[in-house]
C-alpha cells in the first residue's frame, strides 16, 4: 500500500508540473492602444492587438513580433465596402499584416459581410489573420471562414456566459475577452481564472486601454526607468547611463532613461517597470513632489532607489516623507563603522565621511553602511529601506583622478534595492556555448601614407597584410569623402576603390559606410538636417544630407563597389566622430532597415580594472536603439593617436577582464584603417587577432550578426511559472545566462534547447532556431544529448522517431562539442576527426575550409 501511495503523489506531482507547463503553453491577448509599445511586456501573447495610429511600425520590436500584431480597425459607417477594403490595404502596406475587425459602428450587417469576404479573397490580404469582434446584428454564419478568432469586452457582464460562449465557440475556439471594467472583489488572478475557465481567453485592463495589464499569460517586468535630467549634458555622457545600466543589463533588466524635466510619470501608467533608480546630476526643484511620488509607487509595488544622492538639496522635510531623518554631527568628531553589509567595498573600501550630516532610515530599513561618532551619534548613509533604497555619496561611487570606482556592489545593490528577481538572462555575449567574436574597422586614414613604405596607402596595407592572411569574418567601412572622386583626394580615388573592390571581393569581408564627411558632433545637426561644415569634412561643392552620409553613402557602396552577385550587402553604419547620434539619425536608420554601431567607452585594463569603464550594450533615443561596440579601438589605446602607437595591444587585457569573472562583453577588435599606416600599430593589430585566435572556444562573426542580437535583447518577452520559463523574441539572440550552475535544463519539457555550458560558475543555455522558447530548469544535469560548444551558428534541426540531424554553419573551420548519452550513437558529414573527452563528450573537429557540418545523433 506505501508503494501505491508514492505512486499516486509522483502522478500528482507530475500532473501539478503538467498544468504548469501547459499554462505557458496556453494561448493569450493583449490590447494596448497607447503610445510607444513595450516590447518585452506585449511579446509573449498570441494575439497582440494595438492602435495603428500610435505604433512605430519601423522599430525593431515591431518586426521581431510583426505576425502576432493585430491593427484594431474601427470600421467607419459611412463608408463603402471598397473604401473600407482600401483603409485596409493602406495599413496592410505601411506594414500591418493582420487585423482586429470592430464593426460595432456599422449599422447594416450586409456591409460587413461583404467587406470581410473581400478581404478574404482579396490578393493582397488574403493571408491575414483576422480577428473579429461579433455584434448582434452580424450573422456569423455568413462570414465563418473569414476570421481567426473573435474578440469580446466585459464577457462577465453578460447574461448566461456559458450559453453565449458555447454559441461563439462553434465558429471559433480563440475567443478574446477584453474586461475593462471593474469586477469588485475578484482579485484580477481569480477574475482570470473565472474566465478561462468558461472558455474565454481574458485580459483585463483599463477604460482606455493604455496601460499593461493581466492576462492568461503575464510578461516579467524588464524596465527600469532611470530618472535623469539631460537638459544640461547629453544623456550618452551621464552617470546614470554610463555606470548604471551595464549592472542592470547583465541581470537581464532594461535601462529605460526618462527626463525629470517632463514632469513625473504617472504611476497609475507605470505598469511595465520593474523598478525605478533616481540618479541625478541636478536639483530637483520640488522635492516634495518625488518624495510623494516614491511613497505613491509603493503602493504600486515599484521600489526606487536613489543613486549617489536623493536628487535634491537636503532637506529634513522632504526626506521626513521617506522616513529618513537627517540630524547635523559634530565637525572633528572620530567614527567608526558599526555596520557593513558584504555589498560594500566592491572595488574600494568604504570611506567614514567628514560628512556633518546624518541619516536614520526608515523603520524596518536594513543597514548596508553604518557608523558610529564619539557622542554614539550613528548614520547611515546606505541603506535598503521599505519603499527601496539609497547609497548616498562616497558610499556609493569614489572618483579619484577622474576614475569612478564603485564602493557599493552595482549588481547586488540594485537587485536588492528594487527588489528584482532573478530571470533567464538573454545574453549577446555568446552563442552555442562559445564567446562571439568579431572585428569591425572604421575607414579612417584610408589614404594615410604608409611610413615604412610610403608607395603604399595604409588601407591597402590592412588589405594585404591582414584581410587577406587572417582567414576570418572582417566588416570594414569606408568614408566617402576619403576615397570617392568627388571627396578630398580625387587624384587618389581610382586607386582606392580599386582596391575597395578587391577588398570586398573577398569572402570573409562584408562592407559597412563610416558615412561621407565623417559627421564629427551628431548633436550639431539642425532641425533642417543641415551640418555646418567645420563639424564634419569639407569637400568641395557638398550640401550636408544626413541621408546621403548613411543611405546614400550604402548605396554607393552596393552599387559600385560590389560584385554583381555579391551575397554580403553593405547594410551597417559605423557611427563617426563622438559616436552619439540623435534620434534623427537613428530614425533614418530604423526606417531604412540599416544596422548601427559604434560608442560605448568599455576600455578596462589592468592599471583601471573599474566596473565604470565597461559601457551598455546601447542607449535608446526615442524607441530606436544605437548599439555600442563591444571594446574601444586603438585610438583610445593610443591616446588619440599620439602614442604609444603599439598601445592596442593593450585590448588584450580589456577582453581578459571582461570575460572573467563576469563574462560582460564578446571579443571585438575594433580598430581603424590608419592602423596600417605604422609599423607598431600594424604589429599591434597582428598582436591582438594572434591572441583572440588563440582562445578556446571562441564564434568567429560578422558585425551585422552581432547588433540584431543585441537590438533582440531589448524586445524580448519572458514570462514564468515556477521553474517554467516562456522566452520570446529570441530571433537573432540564441543564448540564455542562468546565474548558477546549479540550474539546468529538463531537455524533455525543453523541446527547443539545444544545450548548456557551464561558464564562469554560471549556466549558458543555447538555443535552436526557433524564436519561441519554453525552458523547464532543474538542479540536477541529465545523462542525456545536448550541445557543449560550437564555433558555428545552428542552421536546422530536424527530429525524426529515433535520429536528430544538426545542421551547422561557420566562418572558420568547424568544431563541434557534444554530450553523447549513453546508448546513443553518432554520424558526422563530412567525416570529422574525433576526440572523446571525459564524462560522455565528444569534439568533433571538420576539416579544414569546411564551413558546413552535419551531426546525426541516433538513439534506439
Amino acid at each position: 500500500m506505501k508503494h501505491l501511495c508514492c505512486n499516486k503523489i509522483v502522478f500528482i506531482l507530475l500532473l501539478f508540473v503538467g498544468i504548469l507547463q501547459a499554462s505557458l503553453y496556453d494561448k493569450s491577448a493583449i490590447m494596448y492602444l497607447g503610445n510607444k509599445i513595450s516590447y518585452p511586456m506585449i511579446g509573449i501573447h498570441d494575439y497582440i492587438i494595438v492602435d495603428p495610429d500610435k505604433t512605430n511600425i519601423y522599430t525593431h520590436g515591431f518586426a521581431v513580433y510583426n505576425d502576432k500584431i493585430y491593427a484594431r480597425v474601427v470600421l467607419d459607417n459611412t463608408l463603402a465596402t471598397d473604401q473600407l477594403l482600401e483603409n485596409v490595404k493602406r495599413l496592410y502596406k505601411k506594414g500591418f499584416h493582420n487585423f482586429f475587425i470592430d464593426p460595432a459602428a456599422v449599422q447594416n450587417s450586409g456591409t460587413i459581410v461583404a467587406f470581410l469576404n473581400k478581404i478574404s479573397v482579396d490578393a493582397l490580404l488574403q493571408k491575414s489573420k483576422i480577428i473579429l469582434h461579433p455584434t448582434q446584428q452580424l450573422p456569423l454564419q455568413n462570414v465563418a471562414n473569414t476570421f481567426h478568432a473573435l474578440l469580446i469586452y466585459n464577457a462577465q457582464e453578460q447574461k448566461n456566459l456559458r450559453e453565449y460562449v458555447t454559441r461563439l465557440q462553434k465558429y471559433t475556439k480563440n475567443i478574446i475577452d477584453i474586461e475593462t471594467i471593474d469586477s469588485g472583489t475578484q482579485t484580477p488572478a481569480q477574475r482570470i481564472s473565472f474566465l478561462k475557465n468558461k472558455g474565454l481567453i481574458p485580459y483585463i485592463t483599463n477604460a482606455d486601454m493604455d496601460i499593461y495589464g493581466n492576462g492568461v499569460k503575464n510578461a516579467v517586468k524588464r524596465e527600469i526607468l532611470t530618472i535623469i535630467d539631460d537638459s544640461v549634458d547629453d544623456r550618452i555622457v551621464l552617470s546614470a547611463h554610463q555606470y548604471g545600466a551595464l549592472p542592470l543589463e547583465y541581470q537581464g533588466y532594461i535601462q529605460t532613461l526618462y527626463d525629470i524635466k517632463q514632469g513625473l510619470p504617472d504611476p497609475d501608467h507605470m505598469s511595465q517597470y520593474a523598478g525605478v533608480v533616481v540618479w541625478l546630476n541636478t536639483e530637483y526643484k520640488f522635492p516634495e513632489k518625488l518624495t510623494a511620488w516614491v511613497n505613491a509607487l509603493q503602493k504600486k509595488h515599484i521600489y526606487v532607489a536613489f543613486a549617489d544622492n536623493f536628487g535634491f538639496n537636503i532637506d529634513e522635510m522632504p526626506l521626513l516623507q521617506l522616513g529618513i531623518k537627517v540630524t547635523d554631527g559634530k565637525e572633528g568628531v572620530s567614527k567608526t563603522i558599526v555596520t557593513l553589509d558584504p555589498m560594500m567595498n566592491y572595488e574600494i573600501k568604504a570611506q567614514l565621511s567628514k560628512e556633518t550630516l546624518y541619516f536614520k532610515p526608515p523603520q524596518g530599513s536594513k543597514a548596508l553602511f553604518k557608523y558610529k561618532d564619539t557622542d554614539g551619534e550613528t548614520s547611515t548613509p546606505a541603506a535598503i529601506t521599505p519603499w527601496g533604497g539609497y547609497a548616498i555619496s562616497d558610499s556609493f561611487m569614489i572618483e579619484i583622478d577622474k576614475e569612478n570606482i564603485w564602493v557599493i556592489n552595482p549588481f547586488e545593490y540594485f537587485k536588492e534595492a528594487l527588489r528584482l528577481k532573478p530571470i533567464p538572462v538573454p545574453d549577446p555575449t555568446t552563442e552555442n556555448g562559445s564567446r562571439l567574436f568579431f572585428t569591425h574597422v572604421d575607414g579612417d586614414g584610408y589614404v594615410s601614407r604608409a611610413e615604412f613604405d610610403p608607395e603604399k596607402l595604409a588601407g591597402e596595407v590592412i588589405y594585404k597584410e591582414i584581410l587577406r592572411k587572417y582567414k576570418i569574418p572582417h566588416s570594414i567601412s569606408v568614408i566617402g569623402a576619403e576615397v570617392m572622386p568627388n571627396g578630398l583626394y580625387p587624384e587618389l580615388s581610382k586607386r582606392c576603390l580599386t582596391t575597395i573592390k578587391k577588398m570586398y571581393a573577398l569572402d570573409n569581408v562584408e562592407p559597412a559606410t563610416h558615412t561621407f564627411t565623417h559627421t564629427f558632433f551628431w548633436g550639431k545637426i539642425d532641425k533642417n538636417g543641415n551640418l555646418k561644415p567645420e563639424y564634419r569634412l569639407k569637400p568641395k561643392g557638398y550640401k550636408y544630407s544626413l541621408s546621403y552620409e548613411i543611405k546614400g553613402m550604402l548605396d554607393f557602396i552596393n552599387d559600385n563597389l560590389l560584385e554583381k552577385n555579391a551575397t554580403k550587402k553593405a547594410r551597417t553604419v559605423f557611427w563617426s566622430g563622438d559616436c552619439s547620434p540623435r534620434e534623427n539619425a537613428l530614425s533614418l536608420v530604423y526606417k531604412n532597415k540599416i544596422l548601427n554601431i559604434n560608442g560605448g567607452d568599455t576600455t578596462i585594463n589592468n592599471s583601471e580594472p573599474w566596473l565604470s569603464l565597461v559601457a551598455p550594450l546601447g542607449i535608446a533615443r526615442g524607441e530606436y536603439y544605437q548599439i555600442y561596440t563591444g571594446e574601444q579601438n586603438e585610438n583610445v589605446f593610443t591616446n588619440d593617436w599620439l602614442g604609444p602607437f603599439w598601445g592596442f595591444k593593450k585590448v588584450v587585457q580589456t577582453f581578459k577582464l571582461t570575460d572573467k569573472p563576469k563574462r560582460l562583453k564578446p571579443i571585438d577588435v575594433y580598430y581603424h584603417l590608419y592602423s596600417g599606416s605604422k609599423k607598431a600599430s600594424l604589429n599591434a593589430v597582428r598582436y591582438v587577432f594572434d591572441w583572440v585566435l588563440k582562445q578556446p572556444n571562441i564564434m568567429p562573426i560578422f558585425t551585422s550578426d552581432y547588433i540584431p542580437k543585441v537590438m533582440d535583447y531589448y524586445t524580448v518577452s519572458i514570462a514564468h511559472k515556477g521553474d517554467n520559463w516562456l522566452v520570446s523574441g529570441m530571433h537573432d539572440l540564441k543564448t540564455l545566462r542562468l546565474e548558477t550552475q546549479k540550474q539546468h535544463i529538463d531537455y524533455k519539457k525543453s523541446l527547443t534547447v539545444l544545450g548548456e555550458k557551464t561558464i564562469n560558475n554560471r549556466t549558458y543555455v543555447a538555443l535552436d532556431t526557433h524564436q519561441e522558447h519554453i525552458l523547464k530548469l532543474q538542479n540536477n544535469q541529465e545523462d542525456t544529448n545536448y550541445l557543449v560548444s560550437a564555433n558555428g551558428k545552428l542552421s536546422e534541426v530536424i527530429k525524426g522517431n529515433t535520429t536528430t540531424r544538426y545542421i551547422f554553419r561557420s566562418e572558420v573551420a568547424l568544431t563541434l562539442k557534444y554530450h553523447l548519452k549513453k546508448g546513443c550513437t553518432f554520424q558526422t558529414t563530412p567525416l570529422s576527426k574525433l576526440i572523446k573527452k571525459k564524462d560522455s563528450i565528444y569534439i568533433f573537429q571538420f576539416p579544414k575550409k569546411i564551413h558546413k557540418g552535419i551531426l546525426d545523433v541516433r538513439c534506439r
